[in-house]
């Protein structure tokens, strides 16, 4: 039953469909995986006995004539997001062992279309990194790997365990969030498809809050029409967030094969940073060559502000992480560390409930929202995020979309960035400017590094126009034909 799970998403939603295997089948073949591929450390909660109940209750919906849009797919949840009887930590200590009383509405959709959960993925805690190394539970481990070089890789971050689950054939597909890239960057790193829908498409309620005006859940999968397919079901209106747009959902699997004869891609000249390498160059420029090729125009554009994304990103996300993570204190619920009087508690419980890099993020955040400071720091940022957004509304006038890369690079070594914060905080270059404009964006893989490793091209486009990033990314994945995936290393079969 192995060869199941290398089925696309949409491959075993026909399978089934045509009842060439049955759910049970499905989920029991993945269970299987995720044990043979414990070594990648991608999954923190396996949840077998509810998965095996869940394809049972499929199968005999379909015996019934009543399935639904994604019923009997086996996918992972990343552990941001709340799940009601399935531990939900956000991979930090300071959560403990909380078990939700309470689904998201985002899973709370994928359930009701008939998906069934593996298990919980492991992250970044509190979605804070990108390379999955700050997770209370270690690091997630990349399925690939450099030839003749053992060396462990990352994955990405802050969505690792999803990115790595996904390309180790661990689950059909898996949700994200993507605060300033933790849905796209993995996505380039592990050669998966990433979509980070706009802001206020997909529901937050339910969501572990870390940046609340930047953070947009969203699917990845291994190609675009399974994350269209993930999308029509995690999108929607929801009442129970204020910021939830209440605007209809398109099918998107329709945007499929219509083509980009016709569309203006643009292509921004300050994305060409100081010390781009050769190959991400040279991917970016083959990407304008498949598009061309397509029927599109390419038009150089100007986004003036661009070198100005990170600064005010590291601003706005820890000053917000600040206020939303200030909840935390040890003595509502999760882990809690005594003290000889209330200070010392939330003192102790916040100091060892907190990881490094969550502490310093936090501490980030507070002095640029204290008094003295607000005004020329979170004030200014602000400011410069609005004219950042004026950018992509002045390009819009011109082009239908945005082509970028990624990522500055292939996947790096386990622990090579760990110990600079800022250069890893660079890793986010190309995406964090999507987030501060609330822009939709989609990640997929274009090629192969010269050591072998994925690479990612990036469409970004107007609000709630993921139909057209679609249409894009389906041209880019045909032209592109990426095969490759990694060599099962750690004993998957």
């Amino acid at each position: 039953m192995s060869e199941l799970t290398h089925l696309g998403l949409a491959e075993a939603r026909d399978g089934l469909a045509a009842r060439r295997f049955s759910a049970r089948e499905l989920a029991q073949a993945h269970v299987a995986a995720i044990e043979d591929a414990r070594a990648l450390n991608a999954y923190v909660v396996e949840t077998p006995e509810q998965a095996l109940a869940m394809a049972d209750a499929s199968d005999a919906r379909r015996a019934k004539g009543e399935a639904g849009p994604l019923d009997g797919l086996p996918i992972g949840i990343k552990d941001l997001f709340c799940t009601r009887g399935v531990r939900t930590t956000a991979c930090s200590r300071i959560l403990g062992n909380f078990v939700p009383p309470y689904e998201s509405t985002v899973t709370a959709n994928l359930w009701r279309d008939g998906a069934v959960l593996l298990g919980k993925l492991n992250m970044d805690e509190f979605a804070m990194g990108s390379s999955n190394e700050s997770s209370a539970f270690g690091p997630v481990i990349s399925p690939w790997r450099r030839p003749g070089d053992n060396r462990p890789l990352v994955p990405g971050g802050s969505s690792g365990g999803s990115a790595a689950a996904v390309a180790a054939r661990l689950c059909l597909a898996a949700t994200g969030t993507d605060t300033g890239g933790s849905i796209r960057q993995p996505a380039a790193l592990t050669g998966t498809v990433g979509l980070k829908p706009t802001y206020g498409r997909c529901s937050r309620w339910g969501i572990v809050a870390f940046a609340s005006s930047l953070d947009q859940a969203g699917p990845m999968a291994r190609s675009v029409r399974d994350v269209a397919l993930m999308l029509g079901s995690m999108a929607g209106h929801d009442p129970k967030d204020s910021t939830s747009v209440d605007t209809p959902v398109p099918n998107y699997e329709a945007a499929l094969g219509k083509g980009v004869k016709g569309l203006r891609i643009g292509v921004p000249k300050e994305y060409r940073i100081d010390g781009m390498p050769a190959e991400i160059e040279a991917l970016w420029q083959q990407g304008c060559d498949w598009l061309r090729a397509g029927g599109a125009e390419i038009v150089e554009i100007s986004l003036p502000h661009t070198h100005l994304s990170l600064p005010a990103y590291y601003v706005v996300a820890p000053a917000e992480a600040s206020s939303n993570l200030a909840r935390y204190d040890g003595v509502r619920f999760g882990f809690r560390k005594d003290g000889g009087n209330l200070i010392e508690l939330y003192e102790n419980t916040r100091g060892e409930g907190f990881g490094k890099e969550v502490r310093r993020r936090i501490l980030i955040g507070t002095y640029v929202l204290s008094a003295g400071y607000y005004d020329a720091y979170y004030l200014k940022a602000q400011q410069v995020r609005s004219l950042i957004a004026g950018d992509f509304t002045t390009a819009f006038e011109k082009v239908d979309a945005i082509l970028t890369p990624t990522t500055p690079g292939p996947a790096f070594p386990l622990g090579e960035g760990s110990a600079d914060p800022i250069a890893m905080y660079l890793n986010d270059v190309f995406t964090v400017t999507a987030n501060l404009a609330g822009l939709p964006g989609l990640a997929l893989p274009g090629g192969l590094s010269g050591d072998g490793l994925p690479l990612g091209l990036q469409v970004i486009g107007r609000p709630f126009d993921e139909e057209t990033l679609i249409r894009i990314g389906d041209v880019i994945e045909d032209a592109a034909g990426f095969t490759a995936r990694p060599d099962a290393w750690w004993g998957g079969r």
